[in-house]
């Protein structure tokens, strides 16, 4: 009857809705057309084109909510790019990698809906928690990167680009309908017009309207994109089923138990969980994906963090940030061989794993200042309710 629970629960049914979004996004060639129009409009600055990058991969992240497949994507159209324009190696395949993850925390992200499920945390919620921490992950980003190539301008050089046909019009027409999807979806959501399954219906018909526009609406598209859902969406539940029923199993020989005796004992209360917890993800995340870490760990963890009186809403956020970052660390981050698997030959793992350490300190960077000022989680949420409630 549980089992029966999981696969009948509303909430989870925006899944499929937001994966076959991003897939029809993906097929719309968005990222192509966004990636050129940043550029130019960015490209004339030192570091320039790698600032387009983490711009497009936060609006990817925001309308896809599929990490693996904006990491591949980029690679391939950004990655050629910049080498040819002779940014370095490393800095050109550590951006990549880095902004190609921001889905893993910017919403619509999948990861966010099935933490808060799990955590039993409302979903519309952990949007509003994450918007202010991913708003700084990308900031923190963007200041890397300009420092680095003042300092160094041969690893970052300004190009001049030589195709002009694109107005100034033309450019606020590529870049405002996914603005205008982001704001519908998540908009619906913050201001509570809809339930995320909701939204994510919304988003998945905005989807296949920008497609549209895009001439890229076709059967045959169509097909692939339903095709891809359906097998992703089945993966996802699939692993739901059996972690649902290996916590039965755990739970009943009474493993939640000492598991939960553990760490309430650790030394400095929440704060002694909050280190051991946020360790323990870290290294799984070297080795699991997001899905067997959320219905596996994640359910053991949240009894825990609410007997110890820790806001669920800003460890689910804390969760997903640290996810995100273990999936960037060498060497067995999943995001670092998605790129090597589309990166030209001549691009060596060394490569990438020297490029994305920067990217990986700035990660740890900002998971502890939202440890150290919880209210950059909580602010939004607490606004929004009031905002709602009025």
């Amino acid at each position: 009857l549980q089992i029966w629970g999981v696969m009948t629960n509303f909430t989870l049914l925006a899944v499929p809705l937001f994966i076959f979004m991003g897939i029809v996004l993906d097929k719309s060639g968005l990222a192509r057309e966004l990636i050129e129009t940043m550029g130019m409009l960015c490209g004339r600055l030192k570091g320039g084109l790698a600032l387009s990058v983490v711009i497009v991969g936060a609006l990817l992240g925001a309308t896809t909510g599929v990490v693996g497949a904006t990491v591949v994507t980029m690679g391939i159209i950004a990655l050629p790019t910049m080498l040819n324009h002779n940014y370095s190696r490393e800095l050109s395949t550590g951006t990549i990698a880095a902004a190609g993850t921001l889905g893993q925390i910017i919403p619509p992200s999948i990861i966010l809906i099935l933490i808060g499920d799990v955590m039993g945390v409302p979903v519309g919620r952990l949007f509003m928690g994450a918007v202010v921490p991913g708003g700084v992950l990308v900031l923190m980003f963007i200041i890397y990167i300009s420092i680095r190539a003042t300092l160094n301008p041969d690893m970052a050089p300004a190009i001049h680009i030589q195709d002009n046909d694109k107005t100034v019009l033309q450019m606020l027409l590529t870049l405002l309908p996914p603005l205008i999807l982001v704001v519908c979806v998540l908009g619906s959501i913050f201001f509570g017009i809809a339930s995320p399954t909701e939204s994510a219906a919304i988003g998945a018909l905005g989807a296949m309207l920008l497609s549209a526009l895009h001439k890229k609406l076709t059967l045959q598209n169509l097909r692939e994109a339903v095709q891809l859902t359906t097998r992703l969406t089945s993966m996802v539940f699939l692993i739901l089923v059996c972690a649902r029923a290996f916590s039965l199993v755990f739970n009943g020989i009474g493993g939640n138990t000492f598991v939960f005796d553990i760490m309430t004992s650790l030394p400095g209360g929440q704060w002694g969980f909050l280190i051991v917890s946020m360790i323990l993800i870290f290294i799984l995340g070297f080795f699991l994906d997001f899905l067997e870490i959320c219905f596996i760990v994640v359910p053991i963890l949240t009894p825990i963090a609410a007997a110890l009186g820790i806001d669920l809403l800003w460890l689910a956020i804390l969760i997903a940030m640290n996810l995100q970052t273990s999936f960037l660390t060498p060497p067995f981050g999943f995001s670092l061989f998605y790129l090597k698997a589309v990166a030209p030959k001549d691009i060596r793992i060394q490569h990438i794993y020297k490029g994305i350490i920067p990217f990986v300190l700035i990660q740890l960077v900002t998971i502890l200042v939202l440890i150290t000022f919880p209210d950059i989680v909580t602010w939004l949420p607490d606004l929004m309710d009031r905002i709602n409630g009025l």
